[in-house]
């Protein structure tokens, strides 16, 4: 269990990262208005939607206006946070983890819905948000299910012990 522990943690740390930086680009291409972005972004926003076809960028729905401004105020401090966590091993990262997967999970059910009954989702980029969807799984499996887990299996000498040096 703990080499699996292990590669979770460094999948989870390697989403943690891109997600700081990569998540605050996506949601100013949405909250923002294209023209105060600079001129990097523009381009970057040009290919982007070329590339994958997201018409959520393009269009952007109320829903998808909201999710990205709770995204960039809310859960991009709590990405940097779970690096911070992650690489120092502390005690609360199951917390934050638990917090951001399930705030991840509503926000990409709601996604993934609006994908599959609008018709307008290539295959690149259903398969891309269900890659993102499967991540914040297990964010939240990292901090819920795992921790239940470890506690479950622990015996009761070895909780007694835990009682005793605290």
């Amino acid at each position: 269990m703990g080499y699996v522990m292990k590669v979770i943690d460094a999948i989870l740390l390697l989403f943690f990262i891109l997600k700081a930086i990569g998540g605050p680009v996506y949601d100013v291409l949405i909250c923002i208005p294209k023209q105060y972005h600079p001129k990097f972004l523009v381009h970057f926003s040009c290919w982007y939607i070329g590339e994958v076809g997201d018409y959520l960028v393009v269009d952007k729905p109320y829903f998808i206006v909201g999710l990205a401004w709770m995204e960039l105020l809310l859960m991009t401090p709590f990405s940097i946070i779970n690096v911070f966590g992650i690489l120092s091993n502390k005690s609360w990262f199951k917390t934050t983890c638990l917090i951001h997967g399930v705030f991840l999970i509503t926000s990409m059910v709601a996604i993934i819905s609006d994908l599959m009954n609008s018709g307008k989702a290539s295959d690149k980029l259903v398969h891309m948000y269900y890659t993102f969807m499967g991540l914040c799984i297990l964010v939240a499996f990292k901090g819920g299910l795992l921790s239940f887990y470890c506690v479950a299996n622990k015996s009761p000498l070895a909780m007694a012990a835990n009682k005793k040096g605290a």
